[in-house]
């Protein structure tokens, strides 16, 4: 019971290090928007009616649907909106036509995370810096240069894992929590009328008496939920309960305590509106704070960085991306993942996003459009998955999910008013994203019904090569092939080059599935081909590391025995043409072939020992 408790609190302590971090940081910037923007006429109503829209918006779309909703909609104890699409693309696979729309409606989703993924370190550890402008002014032109060497060494260090600072993360988070709350009690105490401001009246009537205001203001407030996607997301590392608790006993409660800080301040002090989170701090412990929210917007920009490598991973093995190199830098958790591509992409794109708007106020127009999209995704998925997965009855699924989508699809028309000022840009990354992905799957359906027509079939061919069989040499061969139950090209090479066939020959296929995990007791299929031949087809979890040697290991005992030092790993490297009349757009042909050429070796990916394998090339036109 003892031991229970302990991993309880430390896996509180970690989800409240990982996954709030993003929204722990808001404090920084969600008020000073809302009221810096000139679209609220500074009064004491106008104070209390945006408090209570700011904790009712954290209630309903965090605590309400993230917390309580979403996080029910697990996928084998994997959460996010790959896991989401998993879920929802299996309830409906009765349905072809629904599942292809939902299918990429989920992709372009998971592109808008990239766009996500560029302004949140980008505005969180801009609005921490700029707090040395609270300091002194002549701190200003050192805030750019200061945001981009520590983005810089936040990236640099990604490739030597997170283990070794991870264990901090929980307790800096904790203490920066601890901080904001001890900071919104200091001055709620000068003014506890502002804790009037949780009376939802509050907000219902600056919404009714402002309805051209309130909906242009909401593009600033949903500010206060970014980082809610992550409370999903990171449902796999945590579980339930202590992303729950978390939530309800530090991170609620601490930010709404700023909050209503912030405001109690504005009310003695309506300058501070250019700056209420520093300004509440008292002068000699301005220069600690920048400091402490420094670090903490750092590690909420980490937790975004390792969601992008483990979300390109997942898209690759559902095969909407090609295979990347992607490094494992812890031994122990297979999870820590590193993608060189992906970090010093991510690292571009947001310099970019720092110096072309060169402060927290310009990122702010520039946020919230990708992040409520995604949001109104995870509620149309969710409604899916509830409905046809869960068989709960169409009134109460469009009930439960009908208020979400409501508010969701409020919150995102609001946004849509930034668009120009700088909602582009994130839309801009998504869009690019969306359409590397489609022109990579539509590219290898295309390329794999090329192969399929061109194929001859394994079994018959087998039978008329062992009717004059040739030379038969010590070892195992292993051919990979994506098509079951066809002779692989490399064969085919292979015996027109060399004249000869192993003593057994495995031909095998990898499958991925729409699930995140498949056990080892489900990995191999094996079928006897007759003469020392198998058919085996493994099959892998969107979250699985593929590792063909260690797959192959279990079919031990079953009718065929490899010795590692005897068996070669036989690939085909096709080399795509593009070719007019095809079945896609020139330019998308021409981005499939350069896409399919730079993609990394399958042996690396499939973890095939590197001097075991002989890769045999071919061209082929789609």
């Amino acid at each position: 019971m003892q031991s229970s408790k302990s991993s309880l609190a430390a896996l509180t302590l970690g989800a409240i290090g990982v996954v709030y971090g993003d929204i722990g940081t808001s404090v920084l910037y969600a008020v000073k928007e809302v009221f810096g923007s000139g679209h609220v006429p500074f009064t004491i109503a106008n104070v209390y009616g945006i408090l209570s829209i700011f904790f009712w918006t954290l209630t309903v779309i965090v605590s309400i649907k993230y917390v309580v909703l979403v996080l029910r909609a697990d996928n084998n104890g994997e959460g996010g909106l790959v896991a989401m699409l998993a879920l929802a693309s299996q309830a409906v696979k009765d349905k072809p036509r629904l599942r292809q729309v939902l299918l990429a409606v989920g992709i372009f989703g998971t592109a808008l995370f990239y766009g996500d993924g560029v302004i949140t370190p980008a505005i969180s550890v801009l609005s921490a810096v700029e707090g040395l402008e609270v300091v002194s002014p002549a701190f200003k032109e050192w805030v750019i240069p200061l945001t981009l060497i520590v983005l810089f060494g936040l990236f640099f260090v990604q490739k030597r894992g997170t283990s070794g600072i991870g264990k901090f993360f929980g307790p800096i988070t904790l203490t920066w929590f601890i901080v904001i709350a001890v900071l919104g009690v200091s001055h709620i105490m000068a003014h506890p009328e502002i804790l009037q401001a949780i009376n939802p009246l509050h907000a219902l009537r600056f919404m009714y008496h402002q309805p051209g205001t309130t909906f242009v203001v909401l593009g600033a407030v949903v500010l206060c939920v970014t980082g809610a996607e992550a409370l999903y997301a990171d449902l796999g590392h945590f579980g339930k309960r202590p992303i729950r608790l978390a939530w309800f006993t530090v991170a609620m409660p601490a930010l709404t305590l700023n909050y209503f800080g912030q405001g109690a301040l504005l009310l003695a002090r309506p300058e501070a509106v250019k700056n209420p989170f520093y300004m509440m701090a008292p002068d000699w412990a301005l220069l600690p704070l920048v400091l402490l929210a420094t670090m903490a917007t750092v590690i909420a920009s980490q937790a975004l960085i390792t969601g992008a490598f483990s979300v390109t991973k997942q898209v690759i093995q559902l095969g909407y991306l090609p295979r990347l190199n992607i490094q494992h830098t812890s031994v122990r958790d297979t999870g820590q993942i590193y993608i060189p591509l992906v970090n010093w992409g991510l690292f571009v794109a947001i310099v970019l996003a720092v110096v072309t708007f060169r402060s927290s106020s310009s990122l702010a127009g520039a946020y919230g459009i990708a992040v409520t999209l995604d949001m109104l995704i995870t509620t149309i998925l969710t409604f899916f998955v509830i409905r046809y997965s869960w068989n709960y009855p169409l009134a109460l699924c469009v009930a439960a999910t009908g208020w979400f989508f409501l508010v969701d699809l409020t919150f995102f028309a609001s946004n849509t008013l930034k668009l120009l000022d700088g909602g582009w840009f994130p839309l801009m990354i998504g869009g690019g994203i969306f359409t590397l992905m489609m022109t990579w799957k539509h590219g290898r359906e295309l390329l794999n019904q090329k192969l399929r027509a061109d194929s001859i079939d394994l079994k018959s061919f087998l039978e008329a090569v062992f009717v004059s069989p040739p030379t038969r040499v010590d070892g195992t061969a292993v051919f990979l092939t994506a098509e079951p139950g066809t002779v692989p090209n490399a064969m085919l090479h292979n015996l027109k080059h060399n004249k000869v066939l192993h003593e057994n020959n495995l031909f095998v296929t990898v499958r991925n599935h729409e699930v995140p995990w498949i056990g080892l007791h489900k990995r191999v299929d094996i079928e006897s081909l007759g003469h020392s031949c198998w058919q085996v087809i493994l099959h892998y979890g969107f979250k699985n590391d593929p590792d063909v040697p260690r797959a192959l290991e279990e079919i031990r005992g079953r009718g065929c025995e490899l010795d590692a030092m005897k068996t070669s790993y036989f690939l085909s490297r096709d080399t795509v043409i593009p070719s007019i009349g095809g079945g896609m757009a020139p330019w998308r042909e021409k981005l499939f072939a350069q896409m399919h050429h730079n993609a990394s070796g399958a042996a690396d990916f499939l973890r095939l020992p590197n001097n075991s394998v002989v890769e045999l090339g071919s061209k082929i036109e789609i």
